[in-house]
């Protein structure tokens, strides 16, 4: 059985002591590959090298929401020109969070708007976030969509049924993270139960959102085999099956990754 960990960010300080016994745990559990998303443009050099170093582990080019100050004149052609990397394999992490920053709405949009450009020029998957911001992300995707289309997922999905559905509406992928094994995420696990299987990956968001039974401890992409397990039951299939599924529709997403079983 093989797994996919489509959200990761084990280049993050917090596995500073113990990143390679993280991914050898991955391993060990099924994962056989890894997604280690950059949210900061400055990190992703650093994080290509490290994928270069090991098998099966792909990055992305983006700046998160939260840190969208810090590129006020961020571009399309930057993050294409840091997506020319083998490793590089999507656009984002990015999106809109108006739970932690409200007060930049009109940058938030100016910069995720830059990485749907980027996406619509290289054909590359976005991997979006959004958080309190679901009627501005359904009105930015729908007016963007209508220019040219573009590919992406929803990460780390904890939206209302309104935005799953428009999502899927262009073809978008949602991905599940531990916070569906949460006792209090019924409203979501509903959700999901209504997801197309073949629209739906996995993920940890690692360090962040560990599954039951390890929430509250830093979360690696070992523990997102406790998510697929959620996730079938949901399903009302085989953790096999939900595991399969995942993993075949990351890589028809992901276009660029070249598995190396």
């Amino acid at each position: 059985m093989m797994y996919v960990d489509s959200h990761s960010h084990i280049n993050s300080s917090d596995f500073a002591e113990d990143r390679e016994e993280t991914v050898e745990r991955a391993y060990s559990a099924g994962v056989r590959c890894i997604m280690d998303v950059s949210d900061d443009i400055a990190t992703t050099p650093r994080i290509t090298d490290f994928c270069a170093k090991h098998k099966n582990i792909y990055t992305t080019t983006g700046v998160h929401p939260e840190i969208c100050d810090k590129y006020p004149e961020l571009t399309a052609e930057k993050l294409i020109e840091q997506a020319q990397n083998k490793y590089v394999v999507g656009i984002g992490e990015c999106g809109l969070d108006y739970y932690y920053c409200a007060d930049n709405k009109t940058q938030q949009i100016k910069i995720f708007q830059a990485h749907i450009d980027a996406a619509r020029k290289t054909d590359l998957p976005l991997i979006i976030h959004s958080r309190n911001a679901d009627d501005d992300m359904i009105n930015i995707l729908r007016s963007e969509y209508k220019k040219a289309p573009f590919r992406g997922e929803m990460h780390c999905f904890c939206s209302s049924p309104a935005l799953a559905e428009f999502a899927l509406s262009i073809g978008f992928y949602i991905s599940a993270s531990g916070i569906i094994t949460f006792k209090n995420s019924q409203d979501l696990r509903d959700i999901f139960r209504e997801i197309p299987k073949d629209r739906l990956l996995i993920e940890t968001d690692s360090p962040y959102l560990a599954p039951v039974p390890y929430r509250g401890k830093r979360n690696e992409p070992s523990f997102v085999v406790k998510t697929a397990e959620v996730l079938a039951e949901i399903k009302n299939i085989s953790t096999t099956e939900i595991a399969e599924i995942t993993a075949n529709n990351f890589f028809r997403l992901f276009k660029k990754v070249k598995f190396d079983a």
